[in-house]
């Protein structure tokens, strides 16, 4: 029977046998298909990561998604079957590469400037513009970054600021009054902020004392004259807690004093420095573990290392630079310690850096706790991020030129 000289309803039986013919044999060839497919355990599939403002799009990936997870922040990843067609069937199949590209092929499918790599294992690896683990910690230690000023609370603002500049010698750098939260900022120090370490002190309006704990140890001072820096202190009415003399078991003349809040400061008899104030002296629970995530997360180098079994303690230096020319972190293990109270005046360290973002990034693939993601503040539009260590022991990272768009 002709075609042309079909009824309507002819015409309209003979399409639907046709496309019935048609789907038998196609459900006939992937069921044949997915006879012969192995079972893919979950290393098999592939997980790419892409930011929301540069999503692939589907059509130029020439891919089909069959997960999405989104991580609450920037980043959405998506699962890729290696063809469209696979997407018809169950999610725990994959089709080996030989069956696409042949066994000693290496395919590279290119996606919106993303490689991915379709190995001989089945797998697909993204290989560029992905942020891995190794890359991460790798550019941790080619950032840029410097100790920046260290933070904590006092009760009387003026009163701190003059014990600080006529007995230590700093000079105040500035002052931030913040009514609208009832606090005041002031930044002192021996240099300008943008190439010295100084102090941020937060005074809290009505708050004239704060607990100062077991965990925080002291701040280091290098001076010139220990002796003369400690007469100083005593004629203007500052407290000695350690007279002049050499260190247990060393040469290096130093002396402990006090401010007017109880915060202790380590005089150091050194020669002329670029950073007086040199140092910042925490307790920690597990030193090695410490040690080693300062030098993962924080890029510092470990610059060295004392045991004193008579008094039970070991010390680590760890820094971006020689501790006699920048300021250093120096933690304390007391034998058999684990645990100090940290009391609530001691606030944080900032460090600066290039990426808050890649920084956040690292402190969580080194067993850190992020505490505020990074971006920027409100208001100011400086991005940080802020961290505790294994120990609780808090951090504050600020994007470097933030930082001096701030000063400015």
């Amino acid at each position: 029977m002709a075609f042309d000289r079909l009824t309507p309803d002819d015409k309209l039986n003979q399409r639907k046998q046709i496309n019935l013919r048609h789907r038998e044999r196609h459900s006939r060839e992937a069921k044949k298909m997915l006879r012969t497919l192995p079972i893919a355990s979950p290393s098999s599939l592939t997980v790419s990561t892409y930011n929301k403002t540069s999503l692939p799009s589907q059509s130029s990936l020439k891919l089909s998604p069959f997960c999405v997870n989104n991580d609450g922040g920037n980043n959405i990843s998506y699962c890729y079957s290696t063809s469209r067609r696979l997407a018809l069937f169950q999610l725990g199949a994959a089709i080996p590469q030989s069956h696409f590209f042949g066994a000693k092929a290496l395919k590279l499918l290119r996606a919106e400037g993303s490689t991915i790599e379709a190995s001989t294992s089945g797998n697909m690896a993204p290989t560029s513009n992905t942020v891995t683990e190794q890359n991460v910690l790798d550019w941790v230690k080619s950032d840029k970054r410097r100790m920046l000023h260290v933070v904590y609370r006092v009760g009387d603002l003026d009163k701190t600021i003059k014990f600080y500049t006529e007995c230590l010698g700093m000079k105040l750098l500035r002052k931030r009054d913040i009514p609208e939260d009832r606090y005041t900022n002031a930044f002192l120090g021996y240099g300008p902020e943008d190439s010295h370490f100084v102090v941020e002190l937060t005074y809290n309006y009505g708050v004239d004392k704060y607990d100062i704990g077991t965990g925080f140890g002291h701040f280091g001072i290098a001076v010139e004259d220990v002796a003369k820096t400690v007469d100083l202190v005593k004629a203007k009415g500052g407290k000695v807690t350690r007279e002049p003399g050499p260190v247990k078991g060393g040469n290096t003349v130093i002396a402990f004093i006090e401010d007017p809040d109880g915060y202790k400061f380590e005089l150091l008899e050194r020669g002329p420095t670029p950073e007086p104030l040199c140092q910042v002296m925490l307790r920690v629970g597990d030193l090695d573990r410490a040690i080693n995530f300062y030098k993962k997360a924080f890029g510092m180098e470990l610059l060295r290392k004392r045991d004193n079994p008579d008094y039970k303690y070991t010390i680590a230096v760890m820094g971006y630079g020689p501790e006699d020319k920048n300021a250093v972190l120096e933690l304390t293990y007391n034998h058999g310690v684990t645990e100090y109270d940290k009391g609530n005046g001691y606030a944080q360290i900032a460090i600066g850096t290039d990426d808050v973002y890649k920084t956040a990034e690292a402190i969580k693939l080194s067993g850190g706790k992020i505490t505020r993601e990074p971006g920027p503040l409100p208001g100011i539009n400086t991005k940080i991020t802020a961290c505790l260590d294994p120990d609780g022991w808090k951090s504050v990272f600020v994007d470097n030129l933030d930082f001096l768009k701030e000063l400015e």
